[in-house]
């Protein structure tokens, strides 16, 4: 069965989302920790609740965050721009 080529292909299937799963999770994993990086940069510690945050955007999110933060002038900023996400 394992010679088969319906089972070589159904594996290879797999392995290549595998892989693709595997760097999408690393693209979002590496543009969460910039986020966090910047964020604490221009603010300082940042609140547990705020840290656990982040990481739970989407990509395209944390893009939008990464660009927006350079607009904020206070932690307050941060926490409307969190507050108008979460209720979308």
């Amino acid at each position: 069965m394992r010679e088969s080529a319906i089972y070589q292909e159904i594996l290879q299937e797999g392995r290549q989302e595998g892989r693709q799963e595997g760097r999408q999770e690393g693209r979002q994993e590496g543009e969460a920790t910039l986020v966090l990086r910047l964020l604490t940069r221009r603010f300082g510690t940042l609140a547990p609740e705020l840290r656990a945050q982040i990481p739970q955007l989407s990509i395209a999110q944390l893009e939008e965050l990464g660009e927006a933060l350079l607009d904020f002038s206070s932690m307050q900023d941060l926490i409307g721009w969190l507050q108008t996400r979460q209720k979308a």
